[in-house]
């Protein structure tokens, strides 16, 4: 039987094993891990709410448009929702990030961790940018971020709230808050739309933690899948319009959020499992983007894979992530000035993705020709 640190650190053999879904004793947890029930759970959110007291974020942060369905739901998301449609990102964004991207990358030096110096700081800038929030050093954003997405991901694993992550949010509600006051941000936009001010302080919570977390992910992971896969970064050097396919080939084989969690709010039978009510199902989104009737050689990267955008690293239904538009922007622009650097190698002691509910590198450790 799969152990937590065995699910942290390589979870797709058992995720293959229980396919397309099976009882996870280390999760106390269904697992959900075909594409097609994946969908089916996610697109269900009366049958399989995420609005349970054990849900682990808002443990963290307090009900938000993450942990909350129907009415409230939509009351939640509807204030922060128009800002990221696909022509509104492109509208507002596309200059900014690269502006970001290029001040990043001119205070590059190899070698050096291009998570800590360039996906980090960059995911922050842009997610405080887009909320209209105050400015505060990428260095303080990611410490408070850190301190709670460790927090979420021991609830997850069982353990309680940290009193780290709980002095995290504590830093950040007064940040958020002291936002409200801008007239044109979009936490005071959220504020006159009738949320109080700890419902936009959670709902800005969840959207920086989804927006520092899926964008550092994914540069990351896309990064470290190009440069341990030599063959495939020659592909994308010699034709560089294979690159946002290679993007999105990562984003199936490790999506930076890795798992959500639904709880059944009534018995159901799911391929011939008895699910009881209040089971909580752990979406296995990692194992939806390695199901083998849906993917040739589920388990390789390709980054001519024709079908590599069926993935659902983005989830889908009503939850599905708000920022897709402005994080794929993101990590493109990060990836096509990273991939300039010539000579551009991975170190030998760079560390692979691990985590339970968020995969990535801890470090990306690369060094180049000057």
């Amino acid at each position: 039987m799969a152990t937590v640190e065995e699910l942290e650190t390589d979870p797709h053999p058992t995720l293959a094993q229980v396919r397309p879904i099976g009882w996870i004793e280390a999760l106390n947890s269904w697992v959900v891990t075909s594409r097609a029930l994946v969908l089916t759970v996610l697109r269900d959110p009366d049958t399989f709410t995420v609005d349970d007291p054990r849900f682990s974020t808002a443990q963290v942060v307090g009900p938000s448009m993450l942990s909350l369905d129907g009415g409230p739901h939509k009351a939640h998301r509807d204030p922060f929702e128009s800002p990221f449609g696909l022509a509104e990102t492109r509208h507002r964004f596309v200059q900014p990030v690269q502006q970001t991207v290029d001040e990043l990358m001119s205070a590059l030096e190899s070698p050096a961790d291009l998570r800590t110096a360039l996906a980090g700081p960059l995911s922050v800038a842009v997610v405080a940018m887009s909320l209209g929030l105050p400015p505060a050093s990428a260095s303080t954003v990611l410490e408070w971020y850190t301190a709670i997405s460790d927090s979420v991901s021991g609830v997850s694993a069982g353990h309680p709230v940290t009193a780290e992550g709980a002095t995290a949010f504590a830093e950040l509600h007064k940040h958020v808050a002291a936002g409200i006051d801008s007239s044109d941000s979009l936490v005071a936009t959220a504020a006159h739309a009738g949320l109080g001010v700890d419902e936009v302080v959670a709902n800005a919570a969840v959207l920086m933690f989804g927006g520092i977390e899926t964008t550092e992910g994914m540069i990351t992971n896309a990064l470290w899948h190009l440069l341990t896969h030599r063959d495939q970064l020659d592909l994308v050097l010699a034709d560089p319009s294979l690159l946002p396919n290679a993007m999105e080939e990562s984003l199936r084989l490790e999506p930076a959020a890795a798992v959500v969690d639904r709880y059944a709010t009534r018995d159901i039978e799911l391929a011939g499992r008895k699910i009881r009510r209040g089971d909580m199902v752990t979406v296995s989104l990692a194992g939806a983007g390695r199901d083998p009737e849906v993917f040739e050689s589920p388990d390789k990267f390709d980054v001519r894979r024709a079908n590599a955008r069926r993935h659902l690293a983005f989830a889908s239904g009503p939850h599905i992530c708000l920022g897709m538009h402005l994080t794929r922007l993101e990590t493109l622009v990060a990836l096509e000035a990273v991939l300039k650097l010539p000579g551009l190698r991975l170190a030998a002691d760079s560390p692979p993705p691990r985590g339970l509910v968020f995969r990535k590198p801890s470090a990306l450790r690369v060094s180049w020709d000057a």
